[in-house]
């Protein structure tokens, strides 16, 4: 299920990106990429919380620690990529005023 949302959060954000571009409306698509990386994070979660309830231990210990790195990576990436396209629209509006 993360995965699938995941790639959900993936594509709103390249929509996101391509929208902004285009010179489009680009908000829903932001704010669609930011809940969907959201809830990728909750999806995750729960699977972990899964693997505790059943003792499944090894895969605690196999997983957990390099998804942990990869979900900082992907999140903080994510973030950066939704967000960027309001950074740009400020920094030309300032250009514009200028």
């Amino acid at each position: 299920m993360w995965f699938i949302i995941g790639l959900i959060a993936i594509a709103a954000t390249f929509a996101n990106l391509y929208l902004y571009m285009t010179g489009k409306d680009y908000k829903l698509a932001m704010a669609m990429g930011l809940s969907f990386t959201a809830l990728t994070l909750c999806a995750e979660y729960t699977l972990i919380t899964n693997w505790v309830e059943v003792n499944d231990w090894a895969a605690i210990e196999d997983v957990v620690p390099s998804m942990e790195r990869a979900l900082w990576f992907l999140t903080i990436v994510s973030v950066l990529l939704n967000i960027a396209p309001i950074f740009l629209e400020r920094k030309r509006n300032r250009r514009h005023i200028s």
